[in-house]
């Protein structure tokens, strides 16, 4: 196991770039499931979860590989149709592999999926929209097993409780596009990572329209092929780093952050007083640490995105003045929350929201990440804390942030990682 060993730091100064979107690049490695031939993808992130998706394609018979920055998948006439629980139950994206195996084979053995402990996620959607297009899904042992012989297209409704899922939309159009006739799918996921996977797809030769609105609609085709294709930047990363400037002060470029994914991030930042100005394919954030308290609500995109929701948090906790950060996405993804207060942050939960009351310092202590962006959370928190913090867990941030410890300290932040007894 691993430890971060993480010092308060001064002003954060330089450039710095965002890595490719890892949600974006998870289920276009599961697309490429759909095609016998070759795909080249550039951008895809080293961080543990595509390892893991590599991991699976390569059980179910799929040559990969690096050939340098660029991932090399080569399906050929791979056989395979079940996906490893010892793979696939540790992280929640492995669902991807759902559609593609049953379009493309006929049938599908997929574990639940694990991931980050941040309150229930069901994959009812996922399991509905399939069954629109003729799948017969059944559960066995833990095994979600999806069967067709014949998939047609259908309208699919994809509104779900709190919201439309990222995944869900994209496991559904990749089976749709493989189907017989049209899919409609409503209430669609308008998420850039969302759009990724459809542009992949029609460069796949797949026929998409509407990727980016609530309503797309999908004509089957006979088969697709491969493509070369560059995933987007991560729009989690990229709000990340600004955040961290948010915090520690400083003038750094964060190329790859793009205003049209990042929109909902940049309006709380700027109201907080960061400046922020899109510049060199990225955007220059600038800020003095005086900080104001601001109300923040996680909604589907557009809306602030709930995978910067701990990130925030920790920003508000120094923030000048009361904080209110609402959850509408996962109103339990609040692990993160008993953390910080173990750093001195004043924080009170009332259901679905945290009132945060804005402290001058945090204070470091040893603390534990519970997932994925909660870690994220604790790292900066650390950086602007007295004393050090020994931040444990951090096999979560290798999840999703492709050396983010590296990319501070290329900044002027002082954190190491070492072994933790």
């Amino acid at each position: 196991m691993e430890k971060l060993l993480v010092e308060r730091s001064g002003p954060l100064r330089g450039t710095v770039e965002a890595d490719g979107a890892k949600n974006a690049a998870l289920p276009i490695m599961a697309a490429c499931l759909l095609t016998e031939e070759e795909s080249l993808l550039d951008g895809v992130p080293r961080v543990t979860d595509v390892e893991i998706m590599l991991n699976i394609l390569r059980v179910l018979g799929v040559e990969c590989f690096w050939d340098g920055d660029t991932l090399v998948i080569r399906p050929g006439s791979y056989t395979g149709w079940t996906a490893p629980y010892d793979l696939a139950g540790r992280m929640r994206a492995s669902v991807c592999v759902l559609g593609p195996l049953l379009a493309k084979q006929g049938r599908a053995r997929v574990p639940l999926p694990g991931g980050c402990v941040i309150g229930p996620r069901p994959i009812d959607l996922h399991l509905k929209g399939l069954q629109a297009l003729g799948a017969e899904i059944a559960m066995d042992h833990g095994d979600i097993v999806a069967k067709a012989e014949r998939l047609c297209g259908n309208t699919v409704h994809l509104a779900g409780q709190f919201g439309s899922s990222v995944l869900a939309t994209a496991n559904v159009m990749m089976v749709a596009t493989l189907a017989e006739g049209t899919t409609v799918i409503e209430h669609a996921a308008c998420e850039p990572e969302v759009m990724d996977v459809a542009n992949c797809l029609i460069a796949m030769g797949a026929k998409i329209t509407g990727q980016g609105t609530s309503v797309m609609r999908i004509e089957g085709v006979g088969r697709l092929r491969g493509t070369r294709h560059r995933i987007i930047p991560d729009r989690i990363e990229a709000g990340t780093l600004l955040m961290a400037v948010a915090m520690l002060g400083g003038d750094v470029l964060v190329r790859g952050a793009r205003l049209d994914h990042l929109h909902a991030v940049v309006d709380k930042l700027v109201e907080a007083r960061v400046s922020i100005e899109p510049q060199d394919g990225g955007m220059r954030v600038r800020s003095t640490r005086d900080l104001k308290g601001v109300e923040v609500t996680t909604l589907p995109f557009p809306g602030f995105p709930t995978d910067l929701q701990a990130p925030m948090t920790a920003l508000m906790s120094i923030s000048h003045g009361v904080s209110l950060m609402t959850e509408k996405i996962y109103p339990e993804r609040f692990m993160h929350v008993p953390e910080l207060k173990r750093m001195g942050a004043q924080i009170s939960r009332e259901g679905p929201s945290a009132i945060v009351k804005g402290v001058e310092r945090l204070s470091g202590a040893p603390v534990n990440a519970s997932d994925l962006r909660a870690s994220a959370a604790l790292v900066l928190a650390g950086l602007v804390a007295d004393n050090r913090t020994e931040v444990f867990g951090v096999e979560h941030l290798d999840r999703g942030y492709a050396h983010l410890e590296h990319k501070l300290v290329s900044l002027g932040a002082r954190l190491t990682r070492e072994r933790s007894s």
